[in-house]
């Protein structure tokens, strides 16, 4: 097998002409007739017990070839890939046989688009600022506010009537001129007051009544409601009230300390949360130095980049959005129906992302390859200890997973990132100091464009499952 001729058709693809010789073709011919010879039916001979020069002779010589060169193909393509010194980038290739035949072997030629060739600007001596941020006192507040409530206690309500935030139980049963609808009934539900969770004005009118009420309620469903029979309809509701209850937090002292924590006071708890909010802070200030540091060299990257890059990119980013819809129990077309959206709107969502993710990807190689970044052996293994570790994998199944030369690429495209930001001109720069939020005003949530079918049980929207954020892919290639 040798590599006859390489041709340049246009930036980024090119035919190379193989050719496999005879004795190579001929070998792999006899292989073809011993995995099908099984199937051969001569007469004269029994099923599986053809010799193959009178299969030759009944079927014709060429009844292997296919067969034959399949079974070549594939070395002799990658060989002349290598001899060619080209990296291709796309399993779709153009392929034109030339000749064929027992005695000379195969000639053939492939078209492929091969990796860009591109240059960049300067990397070293690039300007920016890096942030020096602080914790403040909202943010420890705000997280010392989320422990109470996660440690809070539910009370029953007895010397007052219901209201907003509370969780009440109730029974119900709906109706459309007089006549009961199906769904629309149910005993002994659980609802927390304020929530959304059921039709606009429903819950609304819970409030001010006490334990033991029964009342009517009247609301119309949306005109886009999931329940096309149910759209723009008035209803009214027979309500039971059951009870009441609210979230009863705890004081916030030393003894809460104790009680969430491993810390006996108050004041070292906030200490230890502000050193985590300081620390997570520090991680981000950092990466978006890197971040910037690597968005001015990619600015700078000149060649053309092949469309196959980015449209792999995109179907990749496709497939990891599909495997969080899945984790969250959502499949993709229930996705599309509860966002009024399709594939095509979602892979255009996530176009620009991906671009930048592979002109990323292309320019810390090509600073790993001027810099001729290396990677020891020691710190891949180092590396595979830490994301057996993160996956909770065993050592040996996170190797099966992912490979050496995949870990080597992410380690060298870190070390890339390092080498620019170690040659910048950083200068240092406070963070601007952050307010607390406004407390937000109570205000009725409109209903969504699309809806799924309610549950049984629930007069009231079931809502879909919160949209997943869109992958954005923000982080450079060398961090994923």
């Amino acid at each position: 097998m040798s590599l006859k001729e390489t041709k340049k058709i246009s930036a980024n693809r090119y035919e190379l002409e193989i050719l496999i010789d005879g004795e190579t073709f001929r070998e792999a011919i006899m292989e073809a007739y011993r995995k099908n010879v099984g199937d051969i039916t001569v007469p004269g001979f029994r099923k599986g017990k053809v010799p193959y020069k009178f299969a030759e002779k009944y079927l014709g010589v060429e009844v292997f070839y296919e067969d034959a060169l399949n079974l070549v193909y594939g070395d002799a393509l990658d060989a002349a890939i290598d001899e060619a010194g080209l990296k291709a980038i796309d399993d779709k290739m153009d392929f034109d046989l030339v000749s064929i035949s027992k005695e000379d072997g195969v000639d053939f030629k492939v078209a492929l688009t091969t990796y860009p060739e591109i240059e960049l600007g300067d990397y070293k001596g690039l300007k920016a600022e890096k942030v020096i941020p602080e914790a403040e006192d909202f943010e420890i507040d705000a997280e010392i506010k989320t422990m109470a409530e996660r440690n809070a206690r539910m009370v029953e309500v007895t010397d007052r009537s219901a209201q907003s935030g509370d969780n009440v139980v109730i029974d119900f049963e709906g109706f459309i001129d007089g006549v009961p609808f199906d769904g629309g009934k149910a005993e002994g539900h659980t609802l927390q007051i304020g929530s959304g969770s059921f039709i606009p004005g429903f819950e609304d009118q819970l409030i001010d009544h006490n334990v033991g009420d029964e009342f009517d309620i009247t609301v119309t469903f949306p005109e886009d409601y999931g329940e096309e029979s149910l759209s723009d309809k008035e209803a009214v509701f027979k309500i039971k009230l059951h009870s009441i209850k609210h979230r009863e937090l705890p004081d916030i002292d030393d003894e809460f300390a104790k009680d969430v924590s491993e810390f006996d006071t108050l004041a070292d708890l906030k200490a230890d949360i502000k050193a985590k909010i300081l620390d997570k802070k520090q991680k981000s200030a950092e990466e978006d130095l890197e971040n910037d540091l690597v968005k001015q060299v990619v600015d700078t990257l000149k060649g053309e980049i092949p469309e196959v890059m980015f449209s792999k990119r995109v179907d990749e980013c496709v497939e990891n959005f599909g495997f969080r819809l899945r984790s969250q129990g959502l499949d993709m077309e229930s996705y599309f129906k509860y966002t009024n959206s399709s594939r095509d709107e979602l892979r255009k969502s996530l176009r620009p992302d991906a671009e930048s993710q592979v002109k990323t990807a292309l320019t810390l190689e090509k600073i790993v390859e001027l810099e001729n970044i290396t990677v020891s052996e020691e710190e891949i293994e180092e590396r595979y200890k830490e994301l057996a570790d993160g996956y909770h994998m065993k050592l040996e199944e996170i190797k099966k997973v992912i490979p050496s030369e995949d870990v080597s690429a992410e380690l060298a495209k870190h070390k890339a990132i390092d080498l620019v930001k170690e040659n910048a001109v950083i200068t240092e720069v406070k963070a601007k100091t952050e307010k607390a939020p406004a407390k937000k005003k109570t205000t009725k949530k409109a209903p969504a464009k699309k809806k799924p079918a309610k549950k049984d049980g629930e007069p009231a929207e079931a809502k879909p499952e919160e949209k997943p954020a869109e992958d954005s892919e923000g982080k450079t290639e060398a961090d994923e």
